[in-house]
C-alpha cells in the first residue's frame, strides 16, 4: 500500500515520538494525557484523529485487543502480541514471524492474503502470580 502525503503537524510529531519511546503500547486516552503535557491545548479529538490517521498510513499499528479501547504501537515491523486478560496489559511476543502462515492461508482462500495478526492472551507474569 502506497503512503499518502500528510502534511506534517506539532501534535503529530508530538504523538509518534511518544509513541517511539514506549513498550506497552499506550492507549489513546493515555497518549492524550502524555502528549497534553507537551501541548497543553491538544484535544483528545485531535489525538484520536491523528492516531486513526497514522495507522490507516501505517505509520503505527492499531491494536484492538479487547473489543472496548486500542492500543497503539510505533514498531511497525511484524511482530506478536500478548494481552492480559486480568490486567490489560500489551506486550510484544518475542517470537519469529512465521510468514508461511500467510502462504498456508492463501491455499485456502481465493483472494490475496498480505500478513497476519496474532493476539495471544492469556495472564502476565505479574498476574499469574495471584491466580
Amino acid at each position: 500500500m502506497e503512503k499518502t502525503t500528510m502534511k506534517r503537524s506539532r501534535q503529530r510529531d508530538a504523538i509518534v515520538a511518544f509513541l517511539k519511546t514506549r513498550k506497552d503500547h499506550p492507549t489513546a486516552d493515555m497518549v492524550y494525557q502524555e502528549i497534553r503535557n507537551e501541548i497543553p491545548n491538544i484535544s483528545l479529538g485531535t489525538v484520536y484523529r491523528n492516531l486513526a490517521q497514522l495507522s490507516e498510513r501505517g505509520d503505527i499499528l492499531r491494536l484492538p485487543c479487547d473489543g472496548k479501547v486500542d492500543h497503539f504501537d510505533a514498531d511497525t515491523n511484524p511482530h506478536y502480541h500478548f494481552i492480559c486478560n486480568h490486567c490489560g496489559c500489551v506486550k510484544d511476543l518475542e517470537l519469529p514471524y512465521d510468514c508461511k502462515l500467510d502462504q498456508n492461508a492463501s491455499v485456502e482462500f481465493e483472494g490475496i492474503i498480505m500478513k497476519h495478526t496474532l493476539l495471544f492472551e492469556g495472564y502476565c507474569t505479574d498476574c499469574a502470580k495471584t491466580i
